[in-house]
């Protein structure tokens, strides 16, 4: 993921700098709204922007206070962009999405299987932008034996990964 390509979503944590105004400078969380709060300048839409987009949004809204306003705009941390995996796991999580992850990848995050996991009927589920979900089939043990290695496929933000008991 190229960060200057990363488009703030909902429960990331920016840090806004406004050089020489320490009053202005905040760290905010990205509200469910999709906006933040920012000194002078009030409510400020941030989801669907990059850093430079949002940049530039809060740097026109404080002419109006300050003069030739210096905005940074930092992404502290990633919050939006998560796996789900549920299930017969160790520890079922939400799992960041901060690099390419796969199935596995994200089994292993959560501690590996249970005792109890059915490892040949693993599903991701994936949400389509109108509401309809798609699911995939992962079966481990195919997979230990060579067979089936696009099951272990690359995850998606809002992919949830069930692992049946």
């Amino acid at each position: 993921m190229d960060r200057a390509d990363y488009v703030i979503g909902p429960a990331d944590i920016l840090r806004i700098q406004v050089w020489r105004q320490p009053e202005l400078s905040t760290d905010v969380p990205v509200r469910p709204d999709g906006k933040i709060s920012v000194p002078l300048a009030n409510d400020v839409q941030a989801a669907g922007l990059t850093a430079e987009e949002l940049r530039e949004v809060i740097s026109k809204a404080l002419t109006d206070y300050v003069t030739a306003p210096d905005v940074t705009v930092m992404v502290r941390e990633i919050r939006s962009k998560n796996v789900q995996v549920v299930g017969e796991v160790l520890r079922p999580a939400a799992v960041p999405l901060l690099s390419d992850l796969r199935v596995l990848d994200v089994i292993a995050i959560a501690g590996g299987f249970s005792a109890y996991a059915d490892k040949s009927d693993i599903r991701v589920l994936r949400p389509n932008p109108d509401g309809s979900v798609v699911e995939y089939r992962f079966n481990y043990n195919a997979f230990l034996r060579g067979k089936n290695p696009e099951g272990n496929m690359r995850l998606h933000p809002g992919d949830a990964i069930v692992v049946p008991d």
